[in-house]
């Protein structure tokens, strides 16, 4: 083979190779350009005891979502976020899911629709007033409840989502997880931690650091050495001077 020949199999090869590395570069930045996407249809206002739908379109890119992990609705008179109720979505195996509720009192409510797909949470919030909505002495009862979770600072578009574990043991190894989300996008790079204390003994604070495994999703493993109940303090700051805490309240069992 001539020296002409081998270098024409050289240039040949680095364009081959090239190109290659163009497509693959090509197919990385179409990947990190699609977002996960949740339309989340409720209706403004309805009755109390009329049945309603809640509905959630969710889409990948241009791609609709027909094998999401979960998509569960959770909702709550405002106010009382602490006695929520969660119910699963059907999935409508084209894209949509969907359930169908009631509320039985006039008064304001809050939602979420938790939609987990392709390694993303995201949890977009609407609201719903029922009837005549909230009188002013609900209001004001409201507003005394709101301390369950408790907040430093006034972020609006701030929104913490924690799994909370159920039917825990002593020495069981699980993950807590917490979804973030600012103005309906995950929040990254935040610094979160667990403050982790046993209520039996609260001089004791167990501080653990947790790892953001995908966007706005922030995980640590933690295995409770004590039956009883714990209180868990989700503390959330950022470098620029976010600082956000809410409470929980776990049982841990023998």
């Amino acid at each position: 083979m001539t020296r002409k020949s081998l270098l024409f199999m050289f240039i040949l090869l680095i364009c081959v190779l090239a190109a290659c590395n163009g497509t693959a570069e090509t197919e990385t930045e179409d990947e990190e350009l699609k977002s996960l996407d949740v339309e989340f249809d409720v209706p403004e206002q309805a009755a109390a005891g009329e049945t309603i739908e809640l509905n959630a379109i969710v889409t990948y890119g241009d791609e609709e979502v027909i094998d999401a992990d979960e998509v569960k609705f959770e909702y709550w008179e405002k106010g009382n976020e602490e006695d929520s109720i969660k119910v699963d979505a059907t999935n409508n195996g084209d894209g949509t899911y969907s359930t169908e509720v009631s509320f039985d009192h006039d008064g304001v409510y809050e939602m979420y629709a938790h939609t987990s797909a392709r390694a993303i949470h995201t949890m977009p919030k609407k609201s719903i007033t029922i009837g005549e909505g909230a009188s002013a002495d609900q209001g004001e009862e409201n507003h005394e409840d709101d301390g369950h979770h408790e907040h430093s600072g006034n972020n609006d578009g701030f929104e913490m989502d924690f799994m909370e574990p159920e039917g825990i043991t002593v020495n069981q190894e699980i993950d807590l997880t917490v979804h973030l989300q600012m103005d309906n996008e995950a929040f990254e790079n935040a610094d979160v931690r667990y403050e982790i204390v046993n209520d039996s003994n609260s001089e004791k604070h167990d501080w653990v650091d947790t790892e953001e495994s995908v966007p706005g999703e922030y995980t640590s493993p933690y295995s409770f050495v004590e039956n009883g109940s714990y209180t868990v303090i989700i503390h959330v700051e950022d470098d620029e001077g976010l600082h956000e805490h809410q409470e929980y309240k776990i049982e841990v069992g023998k």
